[in-house]
């Protein structure tokens, strides 16, 4: 099983994964940590803020060890905000039925009760040195654009908007 867990910063994708990983001891893969491997080794001249982009260039290669990870029937856990919204174009309908896509997203009403409690986690699991681009207005448009944009491909959503720890708990019971 490949556990595909993608949404918005500060939702709690690395926490989830991490989760996970002690349940169930599927190794792990954060496209965080490929992305900095690729713009510190020199291998790309994309920077950490091209989004956009770096999601065009890490996906497929992040695509290829997903099938080369169901090939071989290994589980793994693949973490990160580099999933295009229309992910499954690009996996057969056999790729698809062995992974289980999780997307998380705060609603705006989650953000407006809770922005200090997600600011103050930002680095429960990673160590995030510059976290100055996280307003609550910041939040509220990148949940957004997740939201929208994999609803818009017949995605689900999963939508942090009540209590975040049972939120994350019933994730956790595949």
């Amino acid at each position: 099983m490949i556990i595909l867990i993608t949404g918005a910063s500060h939702t709690g994708k690395t926490l989830l994964a991490q989760k996970l990983l002690e349940k169930f001891s599927f190794p792990y893969l954060s496209i965080d940590h490929l992305k900095m491997g690729l713009i510190r080794s020199d291998n790309t001249d994309l920077t950490p803020e091209d989004d956009e982009e770096l999601t065009g260039y890490l996906w497929p290669i992040v695509r290829e060890m997903i099938k080369t990870a169901i090939e071989n029937d290994q589980n793994l856990i693949v973490e990160g905000c580099y999933v295009p919204f229309d992910w499954r174009a690009d996996l057969d309908v056999d790729y698809q039925s062995a992974v289980r896509f999780i997307c998380l997203a705060f609603t705006d009403e989650y953000i407006d009760a809770h922005f200090n409690e997600i600011r103050q986690h930002a680095s429960d699991i990673e160590s995030r040195l510059d976290d100055s681009e996280c307003t609550c207005g910041n939040l509220k448009a990148d949940n957004r654009k997740y939201i929208e944009g994999f609803s818009g491909y017949g995605e689900e959503v999963v939508l942090i908007d009540g209590d975040y720890e049972k939120t994350l708990e019933k994730l956790i019971t595949i």
